[in-house]
């Protein structure tokens, strides 16, 4: 697997697992629309995500809940621009939830450093704006159906290998287009499409995943099934995400995208230091044979 993120200003080290802190810069986002809605707030939340130890920031400007509105044009570019035109000097890479091309190219304009599109580049003029931007990097994700239908007609069958294969197709097309595989990550779209059981056989076979060797990003932050599964509420959902972060991290992925960077980085601080100590003894007693 290719250990480096290739983005706009910055070549990612995926050595470590990187955190991505979320910044919904929306009225209607799933678990904190509204909460950062406005330039000000959204931006003292950036910040705040920062100082906690977030290695990546995340901006959209519409949500992706099942059953969400599409928000249009011209509002999603007056709720992301102030943001991203601010966010990028914080030191981080800025990367920005969107699939609309207009976007894309309005915010790798001002120094955006990710596009994260939920849609894998398959709307109108999204694989030309960052086939043209060289350097910039890319998180695809597999979608099933939209978000305005896909829990009402979510996948059917084995969804490990059906995420892969479309995941692998769109790599295909968007090398074709000159896009280097090191700018490329894959997310499998946790929630997107797919049932309660379907989201928990991909984290439980998610190694399979990274057959093709493209870095993973895991997506599991409040989503309902941990809820499902746990029983507690939205806003309740911090231990079962930041376990189901660490649990796709032992599997592999290579960037987590969260709510609660703090909870986050601080229990990953203890699997990290659980894989050095698992590697020091590995090499005591292989020095010691």
């Amino acid at each position: 697997m290719s250990r480096q993120w290739q983005t706009s200003r910055f070549l990612l080290d995926l050595q470590r697992p990187l955190v991505m802190g979320i910044v919904n810069v929306t009225p209607d986002s799933f678990s904190d629309g509204g909460h950062h809605a406005t330039v000000p707030q959204a931006l003292r939340h950036a910040e705040k995500l920062v100082a906690e130890g977030a290695h990546i920031l995340d901006i959209g400007g519409e949500s992706t809940r099942p059953g969400s509105p599409a928000v249009a044009l011209d509002e999603e570019l007056r709720r992301v621009l102030p943001v991203v035109r601010e966010a990028v000097n914080l030191g981080v890479p800025v990367s920005v939830d969107t699939y609309k091309s207009d976007v894309m190219q309005a915010v790798l304009d001002l120094g955006a450093d990710i596009i994260n599109d939920i849609w894998a580049l398959r709307q109108p003029g999204a694989e030309q704006v960052v086939a043209a931007h060289p350097r910039c990097g890319i998180c695809i994700m597999h979608m099933h159906g939209t978000p305005q239908d896909m829990q009402v007609s979510p996948m059917q069958g084995d969804a490990v290998p059906q995420v892969q294969d479309f995941l692998r197709e769109r790599s295909d097309a968007l090398q074709a287009r000159g896009v280097e595989r090191t700018r490329i990550v894959w997310d499998y779209g946790i929630g997107f499409g797919k049932t309660v059981a379907q989201n928990f056989a991909l984290l439980a076979r998610q190694r399979e995943l990274l057959g093709l060797d493209f870095p993973l990003l895991a997506g599991w932050s409040r989503k309902g099934s941990l809820g499902h599964v746990s029983g507690r509420a939205q806003g309740e959902r911090m231990v079962p995400s930041v376990a189901a972060a660490l649990l796709a991290v032992e599997r592999g992925a290579r960037v987590v995208r969260v709510h609660d960077v703090a909870d986050t980085v601080a229990a990953l601080s203890i699997w990290h230091a659980m894989r050095e100590n698992d590697g020091h003894a590995a090499t005591t007693e292989k020095t010691t044979k």
